[in-house]
């Protein structure tokens, strides 16, 4: 049961806030506040060297500094997102809010690169808090026949503003100091606290029965497990006992959570069952894909603008801001289009385009033919990927009642972590395969320790050329024509899984009804609250 007071909206000319302006705020308030966790996700990939100087620490300790933010945030999601149904929306996401801003000032702060981890891990438990409860928020708040428009909004923050963090943090970097980047996250938070205390509605769940601590535990080992394997895998190898062990522990946990929850049915932490249904099994497979491209092509394409192109870190980060634009403004439209064609429709549509993106990448990326040989195929992908994303997230959330719409955020954003994990796992192995593949023909003639050096990657190609004298051309023309043989290598294989998506959901996906018409709400209307 959940516990929600109507609440009118007082009229525009009697002093109060309008119905439409209160819905206004309430987005703005949770799209800025999802803009603080999704800009800590990929801040730091810009001051990786930085890092690794003042802290004098190892490139695989930094890569955990980056890396345990995510896990401790993916892994907490589940549980946290049904403790704020049950205790709250809005204070869950007062002290999400809280604890995130602390321990991001702490990590600004920190002199040593332990209390920078522990800093992040802190991080990660309030990101965990916020996430899901920034979709829940829309989605008990704003009324059927909005809620799309807002779903909409909140998927091109998701999905975009990785990317617009990315570039705003390069920029503190680059006109600053690499600790500014913690800059943007703060005030985000600041401001997001502010308008959350102002403005938010509070709702919650009244459950007869206890919480799942059992589900919420294993959910955790399980999350956990896998993922770490999704980050460490290309790093200590697969092979590599961590790897295998963590594997194991992963796959045994989530099938102890799927069977823990098929015996709790109504108490259980999420009802597995629910997969059965074409919106949640559809939609998740959608956000996994999706999201797994994304994330893929962002890795790809920094060693391409840098290496290649030999662009600097903050014009490459510019180079990235036409995708991030196209699916933030896709994403609003894709409502629109799926009260006229139909949820299944427009995420076909957009899987589609995102396909064609994707080849199109491959067809025309070239050394010579630089940024315009691949920016039609970033601007396809854009448009298609936020086409698919908004239907795919109302899809998961459709699917789950309204006092559980924190388990329905949370697994929605569960899924878009693995996906992000799953993406640049195989997306970058199969880049960095094709790149050794074809580079072994093409270093005849180059001394063995340069040529060895070389076959690491494009980055110490480039590197090492300027120590190879005469052969210094030769080196850095194979090294970037081999990176353009695994990119090639790299987009097909993507739009081969776009091709298999497409199908999938053309076949399975959520029923093609159409979305409810996009009209201006009355007023009058009731805004859950309490």
């Amino acid at each position: 049961m959940s516990t929600n007071q109507p609440v009118q909206a007082a009229p525009a000319d009697g002093g109060g806030i309008p119905y439409a302006r209160q819905l206004r705020t309430i987005l703005i308030t949770v799209s800025v506040a999802l803009m603080a966790v999704i800009a800590s996700v990929t801040g730091l990939n810009v001051a990786q060297t930085h890092m690794a100087v003042e802290f004098e620490a190892s490139q695989s300790t930094v890569l955990w500094v980056i890396n345990i933010y995510t896990l401790a945030l993916a892994a907490l999601l589940l549980p946290l997102g049904a403790l704020g149904d049950r205790l709250g929306r809005k204070p869950m996401l007062v002290a999400g809010l809280t604890v995130f801003g602390i321990s991001t000032v702490v990590a600004a702060l920190a002199p040593t690169v332990e209390m920078m981890l522990a800093a992040r891990v802190v991080s990660g438990i309030g990101a965990a808090m916020i996430m899901p409860i920034t979709l829940a928020v829309i989605t008990s708040t704003f009324p059927e026949e909005q809620r799309g428009k807002a779903i909409g909004v909140w998927t091109g923050v998701a999905g975009g503003g990785g990317i617009l963090g990315m570039f705003l943090s390069a920029l503190l970097v680059d006109v600053a100091d690499w600790r500014w980047l913690f800059t943007l996250p703060v005030v985000l938070v600041l401001v997001a606290l502010a308008m959350t205390l102002k403005s938010v509605p509070n709702s919650r769940e009244t459950s007869a029965h206890r919480f799942d601590t059992v589900g919420a535990l294993v959910s955790v080992i399980a999350v956990t497990g896998l993922i770490f394997v999704l980050q460490e895998g290309p790093e200590q190898g697969w092979t590599a006992p961590a790897t295998l062990i963590s594997l194991a522990v992963g796959l045994v946990a989530a099938i102890g959570f799927v069977a823990w929850e098929l015996r709790r049915r109504d108490a259980s932490l999420l009802d597995v069952r629910l997969f059965r249904e074409r919106g949640l099994s559809g939609g998740s497979i959608t956000l996994l894909v999706v999201f797994g491209v994304q994330a893929g092509i962002g890795v790809v394409l920094f060693p391409f603008f840098q290496a290649v192109l030999g662009w600097s870190g903050l014009l490459s980060t510019v180079a990235m801001l036409p995708i991030a634009l196209t699916m933030m403004m896709s994403s609003g439209l894709a409502p629109k289009l799926a009260a006229r064609i139909g949820a299944r429709s427009t995420m076909v549509a957009g899987i589609a385009l995102a396909g064609v993106g994707m080849a199109l990448m491959a067809l025309f990326v070239s050394v010579s033919g630089g940024y315009l040989s691949v920016l039609p195929g970033l601007l396809a992908l854009g448009v298609g990927m936020g086409l698919s994303m908004t239907p795919s997230t109302e899809a998961i959330t459709g699917s789950l009642p309204r006092e559980k719409q924190g388990v329905a955020s949370a697994l929605n954003d569960v899924t878009r972590e693995f996906g992000t994990a799953l993406g640049i796992a195989l997306l970058g192995a199969l880049v960095s395969a094709g790149y050794r593949n074809a580079i072994d023909d093409k270093l005849h003639g180059i001394p063995q320790s340069a040529a060895d050096t070389a076959r690491e990657g494009v980055a110490n190609a480039v590197e090492v050329a300027r120590s190879t004298g005469p052969h210094a051309p030769d080196v850095l023309h194979a090294a970037q024509q081999s990176f353009v043989d695994g990119w090639q290598q790299a987009m097909w294989a993507g739009a081969v899984i776009m091709g298999v998506l497409f199908v999938y959901v053309a076949v399975r996906g959520p029923k093609n009804t159409h979305s409810a018409a996009t009209t201006e709400t009355d007023p009058a209307e009731a805004v859950s609250v309490g």
